[in-house]
């Protein structure tokens, strides 16, 4: 089993990406760099209509090598399977890890919460957790990034400069500073390489 490393050793055994405005796009590119022998599991919050069925397993299928799922429930976390929150429910981590699934009040209008996730993932994973904020036009997922920072894991945006919507991640770089600021491609080659994350190239830059 492959999957991103750490310098002191520790290995990432979960991923979470969040996302809204552009993030169909910015997942298209990124999502087929993850290898079929992944060991960490991957959730995702992707900003959707309210009162619709997501189609996101759907639209991601054919270009991604590992099994797709929309979470449910108190399900017990697989390791190398993509998970994305279903509209209208914020996606939790529970120990275990199991999902949890909530109808609290949306965090930033949005449920699902890039913000929840992301905060009860660094509780459930801490270092072994890696976080990921996309293109969006709003302030979520600032918080929960900075809370995987805070809980020893390893933080990275999507350049801004080259996003669809920006705020998303703007709002996270001033929450404090971020391991990587990466283009597309690069964050497809650090999830598609597992020893990217502890590599000269990628620490010497927090911009390519």
């Amino acid at each position: 089993m492959t999957g991103p490393g750490r310098a002191d050793g520790t290995r990432v055994e979960a991923i979470v990406i969040g996302a809204s405005a552009g993030g169909v796009e910015a997942l298209n590119q990124i999502l087929p760099a993850l290898q079929p022998d992944l060991a960490a599991s991957v959730f995702i919050v992707l900003h959707l209509p309210r009162g619709r069925p997501s189609l996101l397993v759907e639209i991601f299928a054919s270009g991604c090598a590992l099994p797709l799922r929309e979470a449910e429930d108190k399900e017990a976390v697989q390791p190398g399977t993509v998970y994305f929150a279903p509209p209208d429910y914020h996606l939790l981590l529970e120990a275990g890890p199991r999902l949890a699934l909530s109808v609290d009040e949306p965090v930033h209008h949005a449920r699902p919460s890039v913000d929840v996730l992301f905060e009860s993932a660094a509780d459930v994973f801490g270092a072994r957790l890696l976080g990921i904020i996309l293109s969006g036009a709003n302030e979520d997922g600032a918080d929960g990034l900075a809370s995987i920072r805070r809980a020893g894991g390893v933080t990275v945006v999507q350049d801004p400069a080259l996003a669809q919507e920006s705020r998303m991640i703007l709002s996270a770089l001033s929450r404090g500073p971020v391991d990587f600021v990466l283009c597309l491609d690069r964050i497809a080659e650090l999830l598609r390489a597992p020893d990217q994350v502890t590599s000269s190239a990628f620490r010497a830059t927090r911009r390519a």
